[in-house]
């Protein structure tokens, strides 16, 4: 089962990614107000296990230290990633959110590398474009893919930003995406959840790949 929050100045979507039998969770970028992401879980009797980044922007991060603090739980992320979630002017959180906020993964993950957590199992994809060390959490038993910013309903992320580029991010699309089975959920990191199949024929960026 998966539940989401959508939190932050620009309205991050936040996933609780919860074991039904267990009620263990992954929570997927903690976008912002720990304290609203630590009642959620509380109300609904859910015990976080994991945290779960798909790339260092500000607005997928500035929850995690207010996470971490009351469940001191491992943080996952892309090994390409370090140095984006480290610093402040690359991830933009001193200019767009008034305040520096790096953070230091547990587990730095190496493209298509394997974990299990809350009794799933993930798959991290590198998807590069967004930001040079953007990921994808693929779970296949559920057919379900963590996208990010890497995929939208109806577009992509953009690669203007810090170690953002076009051109890597097509290269992504077209190695990791597009390759995947069209009933696979895509669950991503703003707006609305979507399918890839309906995204191989309707999303522009995704046609001729």
């Amino acid at each position: 089962m998966i539940k989401s929050m959508v939190l932050g100045p620009v309205q991050t979507n936040v996933y609780f990614i919860i074991n039904d039998e267990t009620k263990e969770c992954v929570i997927v970028d903690p976008a912002d107000s720990p304290e609203m992401i630590v009642a959620y879980a509380e109300r609904n009797g859910i015990s976080p296990v994991a945290i779960l980044l798909t790339h260092g922007h500000y607005d997928h991060i500035a929850g995690v230290e207010g996470v971490v603090s009351k469940w001191h739980i491992p943080i996952y992320a892309s090994s390409d990633e370090k140095r984006l979630l480290s610093d402040v002017d690359l991830n933009h959180s001193l200019m767009s959110y008034g305040r520096g906020i790096t953070v230091k993964a547990d587990v730095f993950l190496d493209d298509e590398e394997e974990f299990e957590a809350a009794g799933m199992t993930f798959k991290c994809l590198h998807t590069p474009g967004h930001t040079e060390g953007s990921c994808c959490f693929l779970e296949e038993s559920m057919k379900i893919l963590i996208s990010g910013d890497t995929l939208f309903e109806g577009s992509i992320g953009r690669t203007d930003l810090p170690t953002g580029d076009m051109r890597v991010m097509f290269k992504s699309l077209e190695e990791k995406i597009v390759t995947l089975p069209d009933d696979i959920e895509v669950y991503p990191g703003h707006g609305g959840i979507t399918v890839i199949g309906d995204e191989k024929k309707y999303n522009m960026y995704l046609q001729g790949l």
